[in-house]
C-alpha cells in the first residue's frame, strides 16, 4: 500500500474533476441523514477496498454546476444533517470539494455538518499542500487512514479497520493532535453475528 511523501500527490496534477456517484438521503455515511458525494480517483489502492471501481481519476462523470445545485437543494431540507465527501479520495479532488463546501457554507452556514473519509491520516494532512489543509479546515468529522484488511473489524463505527479513526477536526486542529469524536462508539457484535443470531 502506498505511503506518499508530503506533497507527493497533488490534486492539481491528479484530479480530473470527476465524480463516481452522488446519493441523497443516505444513512450510513456518517451521523444522521446525509447527502454523499463520491469523487473519482484514489492512488492508495487499499487491498479489500469496498469501492475499487473508483480508483481511476477518469472514472464517472464530470462535476457540474447542475450537480452542485442539486446537492445544495437536497442539503437544504430540514431533515438532512449534512454533507459527506468520500470516494475515491476527497483530498486529491480538492477543487471539486472546496467548491461545493464553500457554496454550502455560503448558502446554509453552519447548519449542516461536513464529514469526509480519507486514506491520509490526520497527521499526514497537517504536512500536506495548502489545498488539502483548506479542505481539512472545512471538515467537521474526519474518518482517517488507509483501510487495512488484516485489521478489518465489522463491529467498528463508520470505519472498516481498527487503525482508522473518527476524528473531531475542529478540536484536533485546536489541540494540534488527533482528537477522537466524542460520539464515537463501536459495537460489541458485528453485523454478521447479529444476522446469524436472528436466523437461529
Amino acid at each position: 500500500m502506498p505511503d506518499p511523501r508530503p506533497g507527493q500527490w497533488l490534486s492539481e496534477k491528479l484530479s480530473q474533476h470527476r465524480v463516481a456517484d452522488y446519493k441523497p438521503d443516505v444513512f450510513v455515511d456518517g451521523e444522521g441523514v446525509r447527502c454523499s458525494l463520491y469523487v473519482s480517483g484514489c492512488p492508495f489502492a487499499c487491498v479489500g477496498c469496498f469501492n475499487e471501481a473508483v480508483w481511476s481519476f477518469r472514472y464517472g462523470q464530470p462535476y457540474t454546476r447542475e450537480l452542485e445545485d442539486r446537492i445544495v437543494a437536497d442539503l437544504s431540507k430540514d431533515y438532512v444533517q449534512g454533507l459527506t465527501l468520500l470516494g475515491g479520495e476527497p483530498f486529491l479532488n480538492t477543487e471539486v470539494c472546496l467548491s461545493l463546501v464553500a457554496r454550502v457554507r455560503a448558502e446554509l452556514g453552519d447548519s449542516k455538518d461536513v464529514w469526509s473519509w480519507t486514506g491520509y491520516t490526520f497527521e499526514e494532512l497537517l504536512l500536506e499542500s495548502p489545498d488539502k489543509l483548506a479542505l481539512l479546515d472545512e471538515v467537521d468529522i474526519l474518518v482517517d487512514g488507509r483501510f487495512e484488511l488484516t485489521l478489518r473489524d465489522p463491529g467498528l463505527q463508520f470505519r472498516g479497520s481498527r487503525n482508522q479513526r473518527v476524528l473531531d477536526v475542529k478540536r484536533s486542529l485546536n489541540a494540534g493532535e488527533a482528537v477522537v469524536w466524542a460520539k464515537s462508539r463501536d459495537s460489541e457484535q458485528s453485523y454478521e453475528q447479529i444476522e446469524r443470531r436472528a436466523l437461529i
